[in-house]
């Protein structure tokens, strides 16, 4: 056994490979993958077949996740893929249009984007309507567009500094809900319609109407849909509960908000409300964070009673629990989902979903992590704590599988996430997770928190390292060490070392300065 976990290979960890953003038209899956070194665009049959290369060998694709927005879509009617490729990583994602069986992309708009970056924002396959948001790099504005791609028609739907996201569109696409954002939670609310001059103001105090170091009540508005009649909208806030929910706002009163009641929740633990999405009819798509996992349902908006009914669950459950999902996408004829998931121990993976009860679910690959059993790697466990002023602290700890045969207590790792307004998430996709499965093959716990200023569990938290980079945020961590893990005796604190990139390189570097006596090491 010793022999075998010595040759084990952080290579072999970072072999699998990845399939993401799936896009199901008919019985055609399409989806991005590094199938070959890097990421391109692919598609395959239903059920699976031999992935077929959409875009020429020496076209790379960013990973979705650093991205803003999409990274393509798929418009079968125009027989046309839109695709955001940049000039050789310069991250000046432009919109490139190929058929749907494949070719070398060619500028959807001819060098109308030409000094700026865009983003691929909401799209509508039945109507052939996309929206861009972009950002100009020769000076300080940023511009929507709805986007007609029969006619190739681009419409300005806003410009400003700080950049107007499109949250949501009725049906015929004559009113576009547009959201500008100064920083997180502080959201003002407009309604830009087809045959208005300017853009309306329903929500939401315009940072030019304030005074000098006025504080605005933050509301994080966000998933603005359409309600049947086009006379309001649903949302997801933070106006009445700060780890976020619906709401809806009738056009001839804004500013009086109602709160959304939801019902049915099956989920536990600590987390956010993550994603609302209008399905068909009074159906809705509805999607948790909960400790990093993703819990989603389908819903009902029962509008008189202002009741969202979560009836169905998708994803958190049986096969699909404990894990991440990267991206779902929910094709209206088929009233069906394509999806990416992947958790601690699983690659990224794609599934459908159908049937009218969501009972049909479907694995489309069998990615696997070469020459690794599967019962030698650790799923986690919780490992929430309560910090030095009680704040609940959400954590993770990877332990040697028992089935390698290690004996606590075990050294530690103790692994800092960037951002600071990010996530650690058991998700394999991420560049961390092979790391932290490597370190327990080798014997290693690791220690995974998410403390205060990380997002998922509510605005507040979030927040909360504004403007105190290195305070009580760093406080979390020694009370961690000094106090939490100390207790689990399966740990051996006076053997431990931190790490961090990004931010968690800055909080690395001030935990190694500022308690040294914490760490035999820090990288």
């Amino acid at each position: 056994m010793k022999n075998e976990r010595q040759n084990v290979r952080i290579e072999s960890l970072l072999s699998a490979r990845l399939f993401l953003n799936p896009q199901r038209v008919g019985e055609r899956l399409f989806f991005i993958s590094n199938l070959s070194g890097h990421m391109s665009l692919y598609a395959m049959d239903w059920g699976g077949s031999v992935p077929e290369p959409l875009l020429p060998p020496q076209i790379a694709l960013q990973n979705p996740a650093l991205m803003q927005g999409k990274s393509f879509y798929v418009f079968p009617e125009l027989n046309k893929i839109l695709v955001m490729i940049d000039q050789d990583g310069d991250e000046n994602y432009q919109p490139m249009a190929i058929p749907l069986e494949g070719g070398y992309p060619v500028a959807e708009f001819g060098d109308r984007f030409e000094g700026y970056r865009v983003h691929l924002g909401k799209c509508d396959r039945e109507r052939n309507i996309a929206y861009l948001f972009s950002e100009s790099r020769q000076e300080s504005r940023n511009d929507t567009y709805r986007a007609d791609l029969k006619t190739g028609e681009l419409t300005l739907l806003g410009s400003s500094e700080w950049g107007y996201f499109v949250a949501g569109a009725n049906d015929d696409h004559s009113q576009v809900i547009l959201i500008e954002s100064y920083t997180v939670g502080d959201h003002v609310l407009y309604r830009w319609t087809e045959s208005g001059e300017e853009l309306e103001l329903l929500y939401g105090k315009p940072l030019e109407d304030r005074k000098e170091g006025e504080q605005v009540p933050l509301n994080a508005i966000y998933a603005c849909e359409f309600t049947a009649d086009d006379g309001g909208l649903i949302f997801m806030t933070a106006l009445f509960e700060d780890t976020l929910g619906p709401a809806y706002l009738r056009f001839d009163a804004p500013s009086e908000i109602q709160p959304v009641a939801v019902s049915g929740v099956l989920h536990e633990g600590e987390g956010e409300m993550e994603y609302l999405e209008h399905l068909q009819g009074q159906r809705y798509l509805v999607g948790y964070n909960i400790d990093g996992a993703t819990w989603s349902y389908e819903a009902v908006f029962d509008e008189p009673a202002m009741e969202l009914r979560l009836d169905r669950v998708l994803t958190g459950q049986d096969e699909l629990r404990d894990g991440v999902v990267q991206a779902h996408h929910y094709e209206k004829e088929a009233d069906g989902y394509a999806l990416s998931f992947s958790s601690a121990t699983l690659p990224a993976q794609i599934y459908t979903i159908d049937g009218a009860e969501r009972d049909k679910m479907q694995l489309h690959t069998s990615e696997r992590i070469l020459g690794i059993p599967q019962d030698w790697f650790s799923t986690g466990e919780d490992a929430a704590y309560d910090s030095h002023d009680g704040l609940r602290i959400s954590a993770r700890l990877y332990l040697p599988s028992s089935a390698l045969a290690y004996e606590p207590p075990y050294p530690l790792v103790y692994y800092i996430h960037g951002g600071p307004q990010s996530q650690e998430k058991p998700d394999f996709t991420w560049f961390s997770m092979p790391l932290i499965q490597y370190l327990t093959l080798q014997g290693f716990a690791v220690f995974v928190p998410n403390v205060r200023g990380s997002t998922g569990y509510g605005l507040k938290y979030t927040k909360q390292v504004d403007r105190d980079w290195g305070g009580l945020d760093r406080l979390d961590h020694v009370h961690a060490m000094t106090v939490a893990l100390p207790a689990d005796k399966r740990v051996d604190v006076s053997r431990a070392g931190v790490v961090g990139r990004s931010y968690g390189g800055y909080m690395t570097l001030m935990l190694a300065g500022q308690h040294p006596e914490l760490w035999r090491a820090a990288v």
